[in-house]
């Protein structure tokens, strides 16, 4: 392809890309093709020759739409959002263009100094002390990764890395059993092993870690000869939006010398809000690092997730390598990819400057706002409908219920109103009970959409009781 057809098959893009968004409530939300459909139309072996781009639309088109779900829908309420605003998308599309490797400030200057202002900018707006800094990583499972390699590494006294882990004994992290299986996994790649990966149980309304137990958990590992090495909190965990107390977590941290990571990769970017402070983000200046994930809520387009750290001097002794070929020569600069596992690095934090500048903080606050608001709504009309029950009420704009009857029953409702394909939800559990959960965050969802909700559950309910 030359030059002058990628500009006019990129406007033929860029036209379809914003009918596709505005027509999108006319589409069922979830793919409703089969297994192996989509695969059954395409082509065993690859072509010996090229195809023209027209050709290959018109197969987009029929092969591929049609097995899409659709994440931008307006009446997404499952698992949580993965949001694209439009000047994210835009500016995904510069950086695609440029098609730059960020990995070291001499590979992309600019990538690497608007990284960390961006960095800069989303700490003030979250209101975090001034003392931290950070990294954008590609999810917030990469960034606990990151955390639980260097509570591993600080724990060992750094010689981790260097000499492995078969006569180190058991490394122990804490958490609350409603954390994202992120963790777990980290514990696995990091060679901690998941049963050392200690889950105390939950207490209050917002189902926060029981201290008490935290402390008597380490408390009996120590006697036990295992080595504490950090604890984990959360700030709306996936399954019910779960949020830990966090200065009494810290309190234990201290007492213990451990290190301390704090997953907000959902609720976090809410906390741009400051009314949400006191009930949701007390204390955590204290944390070594946290994560948020700006594609989920904010509007960034996937993906992008922030790693901040109070002192990243742990971190970059746990990862930081520098062969020859990689060192930047005669200048002090920061180069990113020491700051995580992969080296190559993508231009993410253009799409940030893109989304803030466009809705200001103002704009990005009140959609959050709404959400938040427009979520206890649709929670008290569901609440209403006959036998249904309100499981955990919403913490922030995440809830669940049930629908009358037993575990069976739930999953039934569930892949109903998937195959009705009005709205979007997800099955979970909690406290050994089957739950559907409900957010609200797509970045396009109206107060009509949320709302209608309700009505297409008793509609769906109706039919297959």
């Amino acid at each position: 392809m030359k030059w002058d057809e990628f500009a006019s098959w990129s406007k033929q893009i860029a036209d379809w890309g914003a009918a596709y968004h505005t027509g999108l409530q006319d589409r069922p939300v979830r793919a409703q093709t089969k297994p192996g459909e989509i695969a059954a139309q395409l082509p065993s072996s690859p072509p010996a020759h090229g195809e023209d781009m027209a050709a290959i639309l018109n197969d987009f088109d029929a092969i591929v739409m049609p097995g899409m779900t659709h994440w931008q829908h307006p009446r997404f309420f499952a698992y949580f959002p993965s949001n694209a605003s439009p000047p994210s998308m835009l500016a995904e599309q510069l950086a695609n263009t440029v098609a730059a490797q960020c990995m070291l400030w001499q590979t992309s200057p600019a990538a690497t100094e608007m990284e960390g202002v961006m960095v800069d900018w989303l700490r003030q707006a979250l209101g975090l002390a001034e003392t931290y800094t950070g990294v954008i990583q590609d999810s917030a499972s990469s960034a606990t990764l990151s955390a639980v390699l260097t509570m591993r590494e600080r724990a060992t006294g750094y010689s981790g890395n260097r000499d492995g882990l078969s006569e180190k004994g058991h490394l122990r992290i804490y958490c609350s059993d409603q954390v994202h299986s992120s963790i777990d996994r980290a514990c696995w790649v990091a060679g901690i092993g998941q049963a050392n990966l200690v889950k105390i149980g939950t207490t209050g309304p917002h189902h926060a870690m029981d201290v008490a137990a935290l402390e008597a958990a380490i408390a009996a590992d120590r006697a036990a000869g295992h080595i504490p090495a950090g604890i984990i909190a959360i700030t709306g965990g996936t399954g019910v939006g779960s949020t830990d107390v966090l200065g009494p977590i810290l309190d234990v941290a201290k007492v213990y010398d451990l290190y301390t990571h704090l997953d907000a990769a959902w609720a976090g970017a809410a906390m741009i809000c400051p009314e949400f402070h006191a009930q949701y983000w007390s204390d955590v200046d204290g944390f070594d690092s946290i994560v948020f994930n700006p594609h989920k809520w904010l509007g960034a387009q996937f993906d992008c997730s922030i790693q901040f750290l109070r002192d990243a001097t742990p971190q970059l002794n746990t990862l930081k390598i520098e062969p020859e070929y990689l060192k930047t020569t005669g200048q002090a600069v920061t180069n990113y990819s020491e700051w995580t596992i992969p080296l190559g690095r993508r231009f993410r934090a253009l799409k940030i400057w893109f989304l803030i500048r466009s809705y200001g903080l103002d704009g990005l606050r009140a959609r959050i706002r709404n959400h938040v608001a427009w979520a206890a709504e649709v929670c008290d009309a569901i609440r209403e409908l006959d036998g249904f029950e309100i499981v955990t009420e919403p913490i922030l704009s995440l809830f669940s219920f049930r629908c009358p009857g037993d575990d069976g029953d739930q999953q039934r409702l569930v892949d109903a109103l998937n195959d009705d394909g009005r709205i979007y939800l997800t099955q979970g559990s909690f406290k050994g009970r089957k739950i559907i959960r409900f957010q609200v965050g797509q970045f396009d969802t109206t107060r009509d959409d949320v709302m209608m909700a309700a009505a297409v559950i008793k509609d769906v309910w109706g039919q297959i009781k």
